[in-house]
């Protein structure tokens, strides 16, 4: 039975309005990424993002969650571009350029961290807040961070709804999409845009270790449901925000436990569900096999 008193909550539904409107807007997102196959970027650009925090705390003294953001999406897009740039000239591989641009970036957040704990020139600053970007606390969000989920999101959710066709065209065809005009270069930017968009509004719900999986766990997921893109963005936006709404209930009804851990675990559920008993799921697969075999 539903605990309606947990509901009616003011702090329920704060928390869960924060946590449903970003999981849902990210699960949507990510499947661009997860399509290209450059599902990792999301993580990298998490974790690289962690310094610009920090660095903007030190600049301005203040945990103001505008100037933390911004400060979040400067360390990611530049952890972006260098991703780019030694991509294209040296001969390493994705994997490892991801490897070591987040474990580089993620270590230099964490050395500025520690060197600010303790400093003199700091301590008029409250800095309790800052670890909350490491490992998340949405349990804790205010209604300024809802403001902020909102002043994120429903601009990217507008991109996404702007440039459905292109983007489309762009992750099935990209050479086609280049012959007849489309510019893809754009197309990247605003990708880019929207991923950092959310990566910077969810640093705080589940923190840089977990915010990847907002953007690519509902992505597989949609994935074991339909081949059609409409659908796959439809499947992948409900199962974050259904994954967001009973994580917090969750979390809420039981003290202790993690919001935004517990929102990441419902999700990987539903994945792991997906992955053995969807359409496109284990089961099917060996059915086909086994059929495939006897013909």
């Amino acid at each position: 039975m539903l605990n309606m008193d947990i509901l009616t909550s003011y702090s329920f539904i704060i928390v869960g309005s924060g946590t449903f409107l970003l999981a849902a807007i990210a699960g949507a997102v990510g499947c661009i990424t997860v399509l290209k196959g450059q599902s990792l970027i999301g993580d990298a650009i998490g974790h690289a993002a962690f310094p610009g925090i920090i660095l903007s705390f030190m600049l301005f003294m203040q945990r103001e969650p505008v100037l933390l953001t911004l400060g979040a999406v400067a360390s990611g897009a530049t952890a972006f571009m260098l991703i780019q740039v030694i991509k294209e000239n040296s001969k390493l591989k994705l994997d490892a350029i991801l490897a070591v641009v987040l474990s580089s970036f993620f270590g230099v957040g964490m050395v500025l961290k520690s060197y600010i704990q303790g400093n003199s020139n700091y301590k008029d600053a409250a800095q309790s807040g800052l670890s909350s970007y490491i490992f998340g606390q949405a349990a804790y969000i205010m209604k300024d961070d809802v403001k902020l989920i909102v002043y994120i999101g429903v601009p990217t959710l507008l991109l996404l709804v702007l440039f459905y066709k292109e983007i489309k065209l762009f992750l099935f065809d990209e050479i086609y999409a280049k012959t007849i005009g489309i510019r893809t270069v754009l197309l990247y930017g605003i990708i880019l845009i929207m991923t950092m968009g959310i990566i910077a509004a969810g640093l705080k719900l589940v923190g840089a270790i977990l915010i990847s999986s907002l953007l690519i766990i509902p992505a597989i997921t949609a994935l074991q449901w339909s081949e059609k893109f409409s659908r796959v963005l439809i499947i992948a936006g409900v199962v974050g925000g259904v994954s967001a709404l009973i994580g917090t209930y969750i979390s809420t009804a039981f003290n202790g436990m993690s919001t935004g851990a517990t929102i990441i675990l419902i999700m990987g559920s539903f994945a792991i569900i997906s992955l053995v008993t969807g359409p496109h799921g284990m089961i099917k697969n060996l059915r086909m096999r086994r059929h495939g075999g006897n013909d």
